[in-house]
């Protein structure tokens, strides 16, 4: 664990050190450029020798896609109380997603021409959900969701085989309460390479979208131009800002959680006024820890992973997050400072108010989606919603009466630019014929 005091001097290069781990790492980047080259140049053979060595599972072209009738026995497996948990949840983030739909329009504007707005999903959406060491069976929901609500006429699933080839059954089942059919048992670098660039089997997609490891992360930087992608949600993150009202075993519990992920790459970070309560949050992670099934997998974490942080005051609290731009940041402070708080930082994924609202909630059914912006691009992407899935096209209709009055700025621009032909294509339909 690294631990810093604010008022350290070299306290700013620490932490931008701690914070730059996450970043790009170079062996990462030439692993991924190389299995991407190859999933270029040989297709489904590419993605089969991958899939086979990362995942070790052996398939044939046929197989990497699940059939249906293989969904639909899983759907029927699951317990009730899983279905029940998916109705649930699927409830809370189809609530949510409904605010934000984006919807057309139309105006007159200075020249009383007509302008506008008008939105359309977009065509093939590629959602990739991990499988490995966890399976993210919420992921599902989270993304398939808002994708239909935006319409998407076609809707890939691609998520990793275990050994034995198969997908994990409860995933299964998701995807088909969901209503996705058209799934494909490959993970990993080889998914994002394979709906980017397509190959024998799998049409390529417009926009890949879902949150993945370092490597899945960086394959879907490097496929980015040849289609979209949501944001780059790599391993998970949470930051806890804790003042002395806040409870030491509910801030212990909610670090360990994110902790849990299994990548080894999670970020925690705990920021706290009170070195009594960075003490005893210390103390419970140790108790909390013995009765984890994932102890060891944890305290890997928790050695290179955990950041905690003592400052001078709430001050602090604002600029500390801003500058990290945690995925989950959770208040857990005296309740009539969490108005100033929310308002002050300005570039949390998503935020968990109050010593009531755990991480957890936002992961599995809150309603936003959980897939979130993570080391530190939170600065500049934000979470998932239904807009990712639909692109915009702005409409523009002048007629003779409203082409007159732009005829005055549009001959003043296209001199100053030197563009001469650009004014001469609005004046020449001004003149008399």
């Amino acid at each position: 664990m690294l631990r810093l005091d604010y008022k350290q001097k070299d306290f700013r290069q620490q932490l931008e050190a701690f914070c730059a781990a996450a970043a790009q790492q170079p062996e990462v980047v030439q692993a991924v450029s190389e299995i991407i080259a190859d999933i270029r140049t040989r297709g489904d053979l590419g993605v089969l020798y991958h899939t086979a060595k990362f995942d070790h599972a052996k398939l044939t072209s046929k197989q990497m896609r699940v059939p249906g009738e293989v969904i639909e026995k899983a759907a029927k497996t699951i317990p009730s109380a899983q279905r029940k948990a998916f109705e649930e949840a699927a409830k809370g983030i189809r609530d949510f997603h409904k605010r934000t739909l984006p919807k057309d329009w139309k105006a007159k504007n200075q020249h009383g021409a007509t302008i506008g707005e008008k939105f359309f999903p977009i065509r093939r959406c590629g959602l990739y959900v991990p499988g490995g060491q966890v399976p993210l069976v919420s992921s599902v929901l989270m993304s398939v969701i808002p994708a239909t609500l935006a319409g998407v006429p076609e809707i890939v699933v691609c998520t990793p085989p275990q050994p034995n080839g198969q997908i994990n059954p409860a995933i299964l089942a998701a995807l088909q309460f969901c209503g996705v059919t058209e799934v494909y048992a490959i993970g990993g670098v080889q998914a994002i390479a394979a709906m980017a660039y397509g190959t024998e089997t799998i049409p390529a997609v417009d926009k890949v979208f879902g949150p993945g490891n370092a490597f899945v992360c960086e394959a879907k930087r490097q496929v980015f131009g040849t289609v979209g992608v949501d944001l780059l949600p790599g391993p998970s993150e949470v930051m806890v800002i804790a003042d002395k009202t806040a409870q030491p075993d509910w801030v212990a519990a909610d670090l360990l959680a994110q902790a849990e992920h299994g990548t080894g790459k999670e970020k925690v970070y705990l920021v706290t006024s009170c070195e009594k309560t960075l003490s005893a949050v210390e103390r419970a992670i140790e108790v909390q820890l013995a009765s984890l099934p994932h102890a060891e997998k944890i305290r890997k974490v928790l050695a290179n992973g955990f950041c905690a942080i003592l400052v001078p005051g709430s001050a602090q609290f604002v600029e500390i997050a801003n500058y990290v731009a945690p995925e989950h940041l959770e208040l857990q402070v005296a309740t009539k400072d969490i108005p100033k708080l929310a308002k002050g930082i300005t570039t949390a994924g998503a935020m968990l108010l109050g010593a009531h609202s755990p991480t957890v909630l936002g992961d599995f059914t809150a309603g936003p989606s959980h897939t979130l912006p993570t080391g530190r691009t939170g600065r500049f992407f934000s979470g998932l919603q239904v807009a990712d899935f639909i692109r915009r096209t702005s409409i523009v209709e002048y007629d003779a009466n409203s082409l007159k009055k732009a005829a005055s700025v549009v001959g003043a621009f296209g001199a100053m630019e030197q563009l001469d032909a650009h004014a001469r294509s609005l004046t020449i339909r001004l003149e008399k014929k």
